[in-house]
């Protein structure tokens, strides 16, 4: 038999690798589909790639490559018999049977489940199996690169960046964690250890409500170990530090895994006990905690989430949820609301055959790939479906709120997506939380930058901007346009329709606070939409506006209004500000969002009777009577000169980031080092020759106006932009450095549209190229019919509320996203994996909401 298997595999040998040090492994997840080797079919290894395959997608990869070996995972989860031993953990490959180190549904991790796993080489197209371990009978090759595969860690840790700080990751035993139901009521106040007289580092078990005291955990206070002591003769294996639980989660600890973990659930946990963590706020008084005494709040978190009332869960098409990776609930929500969008449906679920069968060898590096993955992981069903009735049945039996069957899907996950759309993004590529505006933006980018010569499904969120400038002395105007995809809207405190209640709260709480009484139940300040709204055509005054009708500073206004109005609208409501120690802060408020909205009163008018317009000068170059050389912060050169770099490029690198620090200088350098002139010397502007003045012609003046300042241009590229957006960041703003950093964010344009727009100045109109323009429908087309400009889906402005994405905690890189969206005439809850139909959506509180437009009537 050994004979024969050798025999038989020595076609394929040259095909079968051993992963080196930099190969990927996936070997928990399919690469075009959510299968896995908990799937009924279990998951195909390619011994050659190491990727990863579902039953039915592993044939596609045999006939696109001819790759014939596969290894096949298979993991059987069951539950334990009653009274079986184990806490959970399982055993490593024992008796010659196969342990698959995998990270899989962790809704089957806990105590309650045991795992039986099988691996077999399979050669296709025969489909011939040889069971594994199969030491002896096998080549030594094929031995050591199964057992190569078998052990290699998780394919996602190798594409995480390296960092200081320790990822907390969610504890196995969270989702199946046991509560007894013993009356155990922990009290706000006066807590301390049930086994000796301790009063700090108490820790709260999660199963029993025992408080006690630790010492040995890791954040190494003191104390007499009667926690863990409690641990080793229950296996009860949570505790919550008491003195650190607030409205934005708590310290917990699992004695099982010995490490300080995460609880998605430990508002549920914690309200078993009589504590509603959505009310606690830990203060601090001189480095040490005060008193922990519960201080009221409204329940934003509460609200949102409908916690509490009993919602019915909803499975099928559309109806899937997403599992939390670890504050990935950004990506969740947006997510959920970009496929409940025909356009995107359509662009990567409709057209999932022909992107599957053109992907690249390598699918999980493609982008629609993994869109058309997610998408039809969304829409399908397939990860969506509802428990039997026998399960029902004994779940109500049993009084658990666990999943009893595992063939019962909770939900998908995107971790493959999340790793390819956030590669190379310092924040998104973090396992911290993120802010949902921004991730949101950062898809449009990329789904843009995705669909070169192909439908865009962007399109439907981008619309035209006119800003109308004025002088104030002369009342000249000057008409432009700018590209947006969302608008952003403040909340005015002032325009409060409650303001008399809001008064009446703050000299309540002033007293309260003087006589040392518990505060009021604070109020929110509740602000029309409509003032909000206003805000987007309020007039607003242009710092160092310069008038081309005076040609010198004068006193500038701006008001903007829609050219053009998108099919889907966007509207970002700012709840976020920056306090006086710049520390992040959320306005607390409830916005009267409406269902419908009527926008054609906004819609731009362009140039009016009687307007006169600003002469088309730009301002003329200044040439500062200081010509001395510039002031170089000269020991950040020489620090960068010691890594090896020309001493003319440090001093460069040093001036064009404003002397912000050898870090800034160095990111300079990095991404300007293939330059021809990288290692000349400094020559400022004001040593160059001005060349022929604004004055002498308007072409010359238009030339001047397509340079922006050099250093600016070079700290937007420093940080990593392209320079052709930065120039038209820096043109649209003015050249004021902070306001184009933001221009940049809010305007995820293609790098290639940049450069055909720059190019097209430069070159004569093509016939050609705008009668294949105007092959699209007008309605596509920017109002003026510039076929080279941004497409746009003009339409009517009256629209409809069909989702929003809401906020809890105080800041967007903490707390928690869901989003509602209104699907079949009802709205409908998306909380991570839990998909339910809402009671009462909770409009007033988003952050983020989505309109569609209506139909003309």
């Amino acid at each position: 038999m050994a004979a024969d298997l050798g025999e038989l595999l020595v076609p394929y040998m040259p095909t079968i690798r051993v992963p080196r040090t930099g190969d990927r492994v996936f070997k928990s997840e399919c690469a075009f589909s959510f299968d896995s080797p908990e799937s009924e079919g279990g998951l195909y290894v390619c011994m050659n790639t190491f990727l990863g395959f579902g039953r039915e997608h592993v044939e596609r990869h045999y006939r696109k490559t001819g790759q014939s070996v596969y290894m096949h995972l298979k993991r059987h989860v069951k539950e334990k018999a009653t009274g079986a031993a184990g806490g959970g953990a399982i055993p490593r490959r024992r008796n010659g049977k196969v342990f698959l180190d995998l990270e899989l549904n962790r809704d089957f991790n806990g105590e309650d489940y045991e795992y039986e796993d099988e691996a077999k080489l399979v050669i296709f197209p025969d489909h011939f199996e040889i069971p594994l371990p199969n030491i002896e009978e096998l080549p030594a090759l094929v031995t050591i690169a199964c057992d190569a595969v078998l052990n290699a860690p998780s394919a996602y840790k190798k594409q995480e960046p390296e960092s200081w700080e320790e990822e907390i990751q969610v504890s196995r035993h969270a989702r199946s964690l046991r509560q007894l139901d013993n009356g155990v009521r922990i009290p706000p106040s006066g807590w301390k250890c049930q086994k000796c007289e301790m009063r700090e580092n108490l820790w709260l078990n999660l199963t029993d409500g025992a408080v006690l005291c630790g010492k040995w955990f890791f954040d190494g206070s003191g104390g007499n170990g009667h926690a863990l002591e409690h641990y080793r003769e229950t296996n009860y294996p949570l505790a919550v530090k008491l003195d650190t639980i607030t409205p934005d989660g708590a310290d917990i600890y699992s004695f099982e895994e010995e490490e300080a973990v995460l609880d998605p659930h430990v508002s549920e946990h914690l309200s078993h006990f009589g504590i509603d963590m959505l009310q606690m706020q830990k203060g601090t008084e001189n480095g040490h905690h005060t008193d922990n005494k519960p201080r009221p709040r409204v329940s934003e978190w509460e609200v949102i989430q409908e916690s509490g009332m009993k919602l019915k869960e909803v499975y099928g098409s559309g109806y899937t949820g997403i599992k939390n990776l670890g504050s990935s609930c950004y990506l969740s929500t947006v997510m959920q609301v970009l496929f409940s969008i025909p356009d995107f449906q359509r662009m990567y679920v409709g057209n999932l055959q022909r992107i599957f069968d053109y992907s690249p060898l390598d699918p999980t590096q493609d982008f629609a790939t993994q869109m058309a993955k997610l998408g039809h992981g969304l829409l399908s069903g397939q990860y969506s479906k509802p428990p039997m009735k026998s399960e029902l049945i004994e779940q109500v039996m049993k009084e658990e709120y666990k999943v009893l069957n595992w063939h019962q899907q909770k939900g998908i996950s995107a971790r493959m997506l999340k790793a390819l759309v956030s590669r190379g993004h310092l924040e998104f590529s973090s396992n911290r939380q993120q802010d949902a505006h921004e991730f949101l933006l950062h898809m449009i980018n990329l789904v843009e930058r995705n669909s070169a010569g192909s439908e865009n499904p962007s399109d439907v969120f981008r619309f035209l901007v006119e800003e109308r400038v004025q002088c104030c002395q002369t009342r000249r105007v000057r008409y432009t346009q700018r590209v947006d995809y969302c608008i952003q809207l403040p909340a005015p405190f002032e325009a409060a329709s409650n303001r008399e209640e809001l008064l009446a709260y703050e000299v309540k709480r002033k007293e309260a606070e003087e006589n040392m009484r518990p505060p009021p139940e604070p109020v929110r300040a509740r602000i029309p939409f409509t003032a909000c709204l206003q805000a987007f055509t309020e007039p607003e005054n242009v710092p160092d506006f310069w008038s081309s009708a005076l040609q010198a500073k004068s006193a500038g206004v701006k008001t903007s209004r829609f050219a053009s109005f998108p099919e889907y609208l966007v509207v970002q409501i700012k709840k976020f500000t920056f306090g006086v120690d710049w520390v992040p802060k959320k306005l607390d408020v409830v916005i009267d969002v409406p269902d419908f909205l009527d926008l054609n009163r906004l819609r731009a008018t362009g140039l009016q009777a009687g307007e006169e317009e600003l002469p088309d000068l730009m301002p003329p170059i200044v040439l500062p009577e200081d010509t001395r050389a510039p002031e170089i912060d000269e020991a950040a050169v020489m620090q960068l000169a010691e890594m090896g770099f020309p001493l003319e490029a440090c001093r460069k690198a040093v001036y064009y980031t404003g002397n912000m620090g050898p870090e800034m200088a160095f990111n300079w350098i990095i991404a300007h080092m293939e330059e021809p002139d990288f290692a000349e010397p400094l020559t400022l502007p004001s040593m160059i020759d001005p060349g022929p003045s604004a004055g002498d012609s308007p072409t010359g003046a238009a030339l001047l106006g397509n340079s922006p300042p050099e250093e600016s241009i070079a700290i937007l590229t420093s940080m990593g932009f392209p320079r052709t957006h930065s120039i038209h960041a820096l043109k649209a703003t003015n050249n004021n450095l902070e306001r184009a950093l933001d221009w940049i964010f809010t305007h995820p344009e293609e790098e290639e549209e940049s450069d055909a727009l720059s190019d097209m100045a430069d070159t004569e109109p093509n016939d050609n190229a705008f009668s294949n323009a105007n092959s699209h429908s007008d309605s596509t087309l920017s109002p003026d019919g510039d076929a080279s400009g941004p497409r746009v889906k003009d339409g009517p402005g009256r629209y409809e509320l069909f989702a929003f994405i809401s906020h809890m905690g105080a800041s967007t890189m903490s707390g928690h996203y869901v989003c509602h969206i209104k699907k079949e005439g009802r709205w409908v809850i998306y909380n991570d994996h839990k998909v339910c139909l809402s009671e009462r959506p909770p409009k007033d509180l988003g952050y983020v909401y989505f309109y569609h437009r209506l139909s003309s009537s």
